[in-house]
C-alpha cells in the first residue's frame, strides 16, 4: 500500500509518500510546497490545493493522511493553519482515496514514543525508519511522519469505517 503523509502549513506543507509491505517501510518520495507568503490567501491556497494534486497525480498512493490542525494562543495563526488544511484535505479527498486525519501528538507518539516530541525527534526517528530518506526539511519529515502514524493504525481505522457505516445505514 502507498501512503501519502501531509503535513499542512500555509508558508510550508510537507508531504511524505512510502511503500507499506506488512511491517516493512520504505521511503518513496518527499518534498515541501511553498506558496509566497506575499500572494493573497486564496492564491496560497490554490498553490496548496493544486500542489498536493500534482503530488497525488505523480505519486499515485492508494491512501492519505493529514495532520489534524491544533488549537493554539493565537486564534488566527489557528484559523490560518486551517485553511491550509482544508485546502489539502480537499484535494486528497477530491481523488476518491480514503483520508485518515492524526491528532498531532499521535503522530509523534507513533514514531517517537511521546506526543510531546519536538521537530528534531522526529526527524532523528525518520532516518532511523526510514534511512533512504535523506530529508533535511522538518516540514517534509513532519509529513512522512504523518504516513508512518497511518502505517501503524490503519489496520485498525477500516474495520471502525465499516462499523460506523453500517451502524448508519441502519
Amino acid at each position: 500500500m502507498r501512503v501519502l503523509g501531509i503535513d499542512p502549513g500555509l508558508q510550508h506543507t510537507g508531504w511524505g509518500v512510502i511503500d507499506i509491505d506488512g511491517n516493512a517501510l520504505r521511503h518513496v518520495a518527499h518534498g515541501v510546497i511553498s506558496p509566497d507568503a506575499k500572494l493573497p490567501m486564496a492564491d496560497r491556497l490554490t498553490i496548496i490545493f493544486n500542489g498536493v494534486q500534482a503530488v497525488l497525480a505523480a505519486q499515485n498512493p492508494d491512501q492519505a493522511a493529514i495532520e489534524e490542525t491544533f488549537v493554539n494562543r493565537n486564534p488566527s495563526s489557528t484559523l490560518k493553519l486551517g485553511l491550509a488544511r482544508g485546502a489539502a484535505l480537499v484535494a486528497a479527498a477530491s481523488t476518491g482515496i480514503p483520508v485518515a486525519e492524526y491528532a498531532s501528538r499521535l503522530v509523534k507518539k507513533s514514531v517517537v514514543g511521546t506526543g510531546t516530541a519536538d521537530k528534531t525527534q522526529i526527524a532523528a526517528m525518520i532516518g532511523v525508519l526510514l534511512p533512504s530518506a535523506k530529508v533535511s526539511n522538518a516540514d517534509a519529515a513532519d509529513a512522512l511522519a504523518v504516513a508512518i502514524c497511518h502505517a501503524h493504525h490503519a489496520a485498525t481505522l477500516g474495520p471502525q469505517r465499516r462499523r460506523a457505516a453500517q451502524g448508519a445505514a441502519a
